[in-house]
């Protein structure tokens, strides 16, 4: 699924396009996610190409976990939740960014 497909567009009076920003859904826990601790080197795209064969998924490991919206990167140390339901996570997203 392309995240930005339900995204809607715009071109202002100047001309310019642009497209509205994602909302991202909280996530919930469930009993079946996997709890790892952050270490040197991780990235959030990383993680979500080794647990869920797709780096285009990182935001669902962001969003379910404090991230700075201004880095890809983990702090070191810091416990990260991976959310098993991909679905879900996909679902909510999607409730969320298509009645926009």
């Amino acid at each position: 699924m392309k995240r930005y497909k339900k995204i809607d567009r715009y071109r202002s009076k100047e001309g310019k396009r642009y497209k509205t920003n994602a909302i991202y859904p909280t996530i919930p826990e469930t009993e079946n996610d996997i709890y790892v601790i952050a270490s040197a080197g991780d990235r959030y795209d990383k993680l979500a190409l080794q647990f869920y064969n797709d780096s285009s998924l990182w935001w669902i490991i962001a969003s379910s976990n404090n991230y700075q919206k201004a880095s890809l990167i983990p702090t070191p140390g810091e416990q990260l939740r991976i959310p098993a339901d991909v679905r879900l996570a996909l679902e909510l997203y999607e409730d969320l960014n298509s009645s926009r």
